[in-house]
């Protein structure tokens, strides 16, 4: 028969263990990991893949030709992207892209693997496909990134073809700003945007992203942006997800954009919610964050895709399930 006094004693114990419990697991840790089991309840269905900008929509239907037939997530958002490089009449990628103030057209690009392999060229002249030569820079070289003349011989040793990157239209405009604008670079808004970014989560379970731009119409002739940088304008992580950037490049290169929202991914966040939070690290060290516009897309393991800008007007395109869809994205700065 317990006695009183042992009674006591255990009543104690258990009720300092409750206490102990309580507070290593406090109300809204709990809640949160309510929330995240309930997201995975709902999580979209493989593949998927999500691009910035309304010209993700063409791009995301020729990746999703690939990751509908069980395709590599890396080949679908190389070959999604490359639609866009191609297209003369996009003016802010690949051919056709407005130029720098000295009229000279500039790409750069990055791409990443499920792997965790990385590839980045920067301030490429003269080659349409520059996410593909950053993909040839990772897979046949040791290094991550290759700039200027180094990464136009490189092209051209592994069978890319020399292409005047200034079209006639892209060519009018740039002498059109000559004569208005005393060398100021164009503000970036939804009518002047730069890059298009994609993430890819294929049937295996695995991610892949890409950046690629032709940057900043009239640019300082040299500049390079977020675009070419690992870590900025693109990061992946196959454990967690995959985030990339779009709008002022040297405005992501601050926070280490793409890299920020993966990690806030990691801590837990959905995708959506690390987007916010590193537009709100950009307008907490950024006074002049209400100048600029700044956009992320994220994808995570689980399938969820999430957006979010300083402003208003920046869109990203989700096809999964068999839709294509163009989405507004939501933003910072309201009224």
């Amino acid at each position: 028969m317990t006695s009183r006094r042992k009674f006591i004693l255990n009543t104690i114990t258990l009720t300092s263990a409750a206490a102990l419990t309580k507070a290593a697991l406090p109300s809204e840790k709990i809640s949160s990991k309510i929330e995240k089991l309930s997201r995975r309840k709902n999580k979209i269905t493989k593949p998927i893949v999500i691009s910035t900008w309304n010209f993700g929509i063409p791009a995301n239907e020729a990746a999703w030709k690939i990751l509908s037939s069980n395709g590599r997530c890396l080949d679908a958002v190389e070959k999604g992207v490359n639609v866009i490089e191609a297209d003369p009449k996009i003016n802010t990628v690949g051919y056709g892209g407005l130029p720098d103030r000295d009229g000279y057209v500039t790409l750069d690009s990055c791409i990443m693997d499920e792997f965790g392999n990385a590839g980045s060229v920067a301030f490429l002249q003269d080659i349409v496909h520059a996410s593909s030569v950053a993909r040839k820079i990772m897979e046949k070289t040791p290094h991550v990134m290759i700039v200027g003349s180094g990464a136009l011989e490189f092209a051209l040793a592994n069978g890319f073809k020399k292409v005047n990157l200034l079209t006639n239209e892209s060519k009018e405009q740039w002498e059109k700003w000559l004569k208005q604008n005393n060398y100021t670079p164009m503000k970036i808004d939804e009518h002047n945007h730069d890059t298009i970014g994609m993430l890819a989560l294929d049937s295996s379970g695995n991610i892949a992203g890409v950046c690629t731009t032709s940057g900043i119409a009239f640019k300082m002739h040299g500049r390079v942006a977020d675009s070419a940088i690992i870590g900025a304008g693109l990061f992946s992580d196959n454990n967690v997800g995959a985030a990339a950037a779009t709008g002022l490049g040297e405005s992501v290169i601050k926070i280490a954009g793409s890299h920020t929202v993966v990690e806030q991914m990691r801590l837990g966040k959905s995708p959506k919610e690390a987007c916010v939070a590193a537009v709100e690290r950009i307008a907490e060290m950024q006074k002049n964050y209400k100048d600029f516009q700044v956009g992320f897309i994220a994808l995570n393991k689980d399938g969820e895709v999430g957006a979010y800008a300083i402003q208003k007007g920046f869109q990203y395109a989700v096809y999964a399930d068999g839709e294509n869809k163009l989405t507004d994205s939501d933003y910072l700065i309201k009224g």
